[in-house]
């Protein structure tokens, strides 16, 4: 028999080292214990095994475990995160509960009793020092209780961070910022800051609804938020985020005009940032400062009208597509790199990086990112060898449509040496195969999972020329809508500025055109590799068809819809009105399986987990397209309405026979549609 501590579910933990975080913890681990491990039995030879907790001084965060007899373990750490990441260390490799085990649905079989061989084992460093998500956009979880209640989401959230080696948070945006941070603090993360909610403090017009946000105006009201935020915070760990933005997550100057120039931008920031510093210094001992050039900060930091306090984090951003360039506002896509230059790369630096974006345009919130995971790995290393090592801070959104790239960058942040190729191969075989011996001796489905995953990423369409601009699934779901816009505007007449940014032309059909062209050439790759989800989605098991699979079925859709809608728009120019209602209910029914797809993942404890969704808001386009179907029957059917229901419901030798022009109530648009639907008069995708 190995030599060795004999982890049962009568395992104790003792220690003299009190904390909240770590009772938290050691209560996380008896429940990792009860989920793994059977209950005692009465006659058994071995009794309980003794953990013991020991502070020592050591490295931040590091640990040591001691395995010293069958009976025995000691965990020393010189802090909280040190015995919690000690006791998460056991819980993954010796229990097997993994990272995501909440999100991925992680089954476990019941086991009497876990041998950890006699060893010693000390914690590596982590390459990066403050390493953690943005749960941002947030609108899934924020309204969903993951089978219990709402904060437990959160709390799972923070969990899943935790075992990544995670140590920092932003634990939501506006009110649930302020809501969950008591819970994330007490879990043992650090707390830091949206960059449009410096310090924390409550945002202006929240406080003051009837007063005008200007600095200039009303800076004792300001000032009075900004003490309030250190004030409820100065016992937390935090790290500080400076800096002044207007109150949509805008450039303040957009509600303050009197700022026109860069000079007088960066002035007023610069001040501001430096009040608040001082601010921070007169309550809280040795103080850690971060502030985001983003946006237009980076744009005025790298003009040299922005000047920073000493000693803080300069948190970098990449475009919301993975590339380390300034982001899109609009139509304005300057693309300035967001790298510090060789002169800065002795100072603190972060990056906030996303793997989910919400951008109106063309990003993705539902599904994954629509770049390779080897592209993520070239620019964060990039990142990371311009000096880019203080903060890693991931936009994670929703957490469950992204794990498997959270999961990828994770690896990097604790320093490993894995290349993408090879976590993907380690990740599916953890989460997809790891509780089924059938599937772990059957390497045709892992190679056919794998190739999946990579086909996922070479089928995203690309929307421009660089390497980055791929369309997320908001890309199907935007443009149809703004393009719908324009055609009840004015019937299409005039194009859609808002589109400039990938479809810049004076004529709306022009835009039409480039639309339908770009999803006709991306289409059949989402198709194909639906067929091949598809065709092991038996053997995969129910997480494949909740993760990759849903996500495929999401842009395949959305992908017809977007198809359809473009034939609706061709038959509508040609007036033939007939075939553009049909065709644009088709597009309709195809965003409604996009959404039905996802209804359909929402059984046991995810019920409801997409029903909030109102940033993508795919059931909103499904519901423009029909509403549009009624302005194109209003072209065509007006202003009688009864010749499209002769059409459709009456025989051939009726339809002429006009003594009574009609014999029943007049059908509704969509009861006319399905009467057409269901007549399958249909030829090439058009209605006769």
């Amino acid at each position: 028999m190995m030599e060795g501590f004999i982890l049962n579910h009568g395992v104790t933990i003792h220690t003299d080292y009190k904390s909240e975080p770590v009772n938290l913890g050691i209560n996380r681990f008896y429940r990792d214990v009860d989920m793994v491990l059977k209950p005692l039995q009465e006659k058994r030879k071995t009794g309980p095994g003794k953990i013991t907790f020991n502070k020592i001084r050591s490295g931040k965060e590091e640990f040591i475990i001691s395995v010293k007899n069958r009976e025995e373990i000691v965990i020393e750490a010189a802090d909280d995160l040190g015995f919690i990441y000690a006791l998460f260390h056991i819980s993954e490799h010796y229990l097997g509960i993994l990272p995501f085990w909440f999100w991925n649905d992680q089954e476990f079989v019941k086991k009497e009793e876990v041998i950890i061989p006699v060893s010693q084992y000390h914690s590596v460093p982590k390459k990066v020092e403050f390493r953690g998500w943005f749960i941002n956009d947030e609108v899934l979880i924020s309204h969903w209780n993951g089978g219990r209640d709402k904060g437990y989401p959160w709390e799972m959230a923070f969990e899943s961070l935790l075992r990544c080696g995670g140590n920092v948070v932003i634990p939501g945006t506006d009110r649930n910022s302020k809501e969950y941070a008591g819970l994330a603090s007490a879990m043992g993360l650090w707390i830091t800051h949206h960059h449009a909610e410096p310090l924390g403090a409550e945002m202006f017009l929240r406080a003051y609804p009837d007063k005008n946000p200007s600095f200039k105006e009303h800076p004792d009201l300001f000032r009075r938020l900004w003490k309030e935020g250190v004030k409820r915070q100065k016992d937390e760990k935090v790290i500080w985020n400076l800096g002044f933005r207007g109150q949509g997550d805008t450039p303040f100057w957009e509600q303050d005009p009197l700022y026109d120039t860069p000079e007088k931008r960066g002035n007023l920031i610069s001040s501001i940032m430096q009040e608040q510093a001082d601010l921070v210094r007169e309550y809280v001992k040795e103080p850690v400062f971060c502030t985001n050039l983003y946006g237009e900060t980076m744009e005025l930091y790298q003009q040299g009208f922005l000047i920073l306090p000493d000693d803080v984090i300069m948190i970098w951003a990449d475009n919301g597509y993975g590339k380390m360039v300034s982001r899109r506002q609009g139509n304005h896509n300057p693309r300035v790199p967001a790298l510090p230059g060789e002169n800065l790369r002795d100072q603190n630096h972060g990056v906030y990086y996303h793997v989910s974006f919400y951008d109106l345009q063309a990003a993705n919130v539902l599904t994954m990112i629509p770049n390779s995971m080897e592209f993520i790995e070239k620019e964060l290393n990039h990142a990371y060898n311009c000096g880019i090592k203080n903060m890693w801070l991931i936009n994670c959104s929703n957490i469950k449509p992204h794990v498997y790239p959270l999961d990828f960058i994770s690896s990097l942040w604790n320093g490993g040496m894995e290349h993408a190729d090879d976590h993907l191969e380690r990740y599916i075989k953890a989460y997809y195969m790891a509780e089924n011996p059938g599937k772990q001796q059957d390497p045709l489905l892992l190679e056919a999972m794998k190739r999946c995953f990579r086909e996922y990423f070479d089928a995203a369409i690309p929307y421009g020329i660089r390497e980055d601009e791929h369309a997320g699934e908001q890309f199907y779901n935007y443009v149809t809508r703004v393009l719908i816009h324009g055609w009840r505007k004015d019937g299409g007449r005039k194009s859609s500025e808002e589109l400039n940014w990938c479809i810049p032309s004076e004529h709306y059909f022009q835009q039409m055109r480039w639309y339908q062209e770009k999803c006709g050439k991306g289409y059949p790759g989402f198709q194909k590799l639906l067929e091949s989800c598809s065709r092991i989605r038996e053997k995969a098991g129910r997480l494949w068809e909740d993760s990759l699979l849903l996500q495929v079925k999401i842009h395949t859709r959305c992908l017809e819809g977007v198809i359809h809608f473009a034939q609706g728009y061709d038959a509508y120019a040609k007036e033939d009105y007939l075939n553009a209602f049909y065709e644009l209910g088709q597009a309709a029914d195809r965003f409604s399986e996009a959404d039905e797809a996802m209804k359909n993942c929402c059984h046991d404890k995810w019920t409801g987990f997409y029903d909030n969704d109102c940033q993508t808001d795919i059931k909103e386009t499904a519901y423009l397209l029909r509403q549009l179907m009624g302005y194109v029957r209003n072209l065509g059917d007006g202003p009688y309405f009864y010749q499209w229901q002769r059409l459709v419901i009456y025989p051939e030798k009726d339809r002429k026979i006009l003594l009574l022009l009609n014999e029943e109530n007049h059908l509704t648009d969509e009861e006319l549609y399905l009467a057409m639907k269901e007549k399958q008069i249909c030829s090439k995708g058009s209605f006769i």
